[in-house]
């Protein structure tokens, strides 16, 4: 490691799989070892979404306050470009104060982005995007996928013409900046000036983390979440098509609200998503360099192990 790499900010990732253990340890940190947290997750963004997103609760914000958290409306998008301008302005405060950033969360997509950089793509234009609908219902895509091979041949050979959507990216993507999606995405801000230590809890067995999932889908039911959705579902400006109402367990819980599907068959498909969900996420960690791994605190060893992972982070700071 170089001189200058050397005199950069330390900061923590803590990432792993969704119910996992890492809200505890995150607030030990916090409270013992002067971190603060800027939660990494796409859910947690929206108020409102408490419950069915598993928000730490009053009491444990109280204990260690989560940046990035309750920002926005369910109505707003938020991206992974958002998210990334957001926490590196959090991190240099937090570094500016003499404390430690401690991003912790399963939206392994928004870590990514602060480690790689992202390409400076524009923002999506609803003009431009209708255009480009009305000429699809015009002239056909593989009409528009033709003129996607006059300006952008690398982008149409890796894009099918039935596919609408990242076709019509690609294309709005020309149109607003008149350059190619191509050339675009070779130049990327990856500027990250922190070193980073990067953790992740791993359950044991998957079958525990599956247990896991359930009893705390079951728990959130109880807690009330359907009643939490019924209340976004009333306000009548939200819909299914909306990134915050595709998080997982809210679409469930919508579809059943919305008489598509019966309370038992919500429970089966709210459970098996989450359990996808981490199935995806532990998917990511699995490909992450330079990733030190830490066990989830179960039974009765639970205390043990979160004492063993809180010794594994300290140290990396030293």
């Amino acid at each position: 490691m170089s001189n200058s790499e050397q005199t950069l900010p330390k900061a923590i990732f803590l990432m792993g799989p969704t119910a996992s253990g890492k809200t505890e340890l995150a607030i030990r940190l916090s409270e013992q070892h002067n971190c603060e947290i800027i939660s990494v997750d796409s859910a947690l963004i929206y108020k409102g979404f408490d419950i069915g997103s598993a928000k730490p609760n009053a009491q444990e914000q109280a204990r260690a306050p989560h940046a990035l958290i309750d920002i926005l409306d369910p109505s707003v998008p938020y991206s992974a470009a958002d998210f990334r301008k957001d926490a590196l302005a959090l991190m240099h405060d937090i570094t500016a104060r003499g404390k430690t950033p401690l991003l912790v969360g399963g939206t392994m997509m928004y870590f990514k982005a602060l480690l790689d950089g992202l390409s400076p793509l524009p923002k999506a234009d609803p003009k431009i995007r209708q255009e480009i609908e009305a000429q699809a219902d015009k002239y056909g895509w593989q009409w528009l996928h033709d003129q996607l091979k006059e300006v952008d041949p690398v982008a149409a050979e890796r894009i099918h013409p039935n596919d609408p959507q990242r076709l019509s990216r690609a294309l709005e993507v020309y149109r607003i900046s008149g350059k190619s999606m191509t050339q675009l995405t070779q130049t990327v801000d990856n500027d990250l000036p922190f070193d980073i230590v990067q953790f992740a809890i791993y359950p044991p067995e998957r079958s525990q983390l599956h247990e896991r999932i359930e009893l705390r889908y079951k728990q959130m039911l109880k807690q009330g979440f359907e009643q939490e959705v019924r209340d976004l579902y009333n306000r009548g400006d939200l819909h299914v098509d909306m990134p915050s109402i595709r998080c997982v367990g809210y679409r469930q819980m919508w579809d059943y609200i919305d008489g598509n599907i019966d309370y038992d068959e919500m429970v089966y498909r709210g459970i098996v998503a989450t359990r996808q969900l981490a199935k995806r996420q532990m998917t990511w960690l699995r490909g992450w360099d330079k990733l030190i791994k830490l066990q989830t605190p179960m039974g009765e060893n639970a205390e043990q192990t979160l004492a063993l992972n809180m010794k594994l982070v300290v140290d990396s700071l030293n």
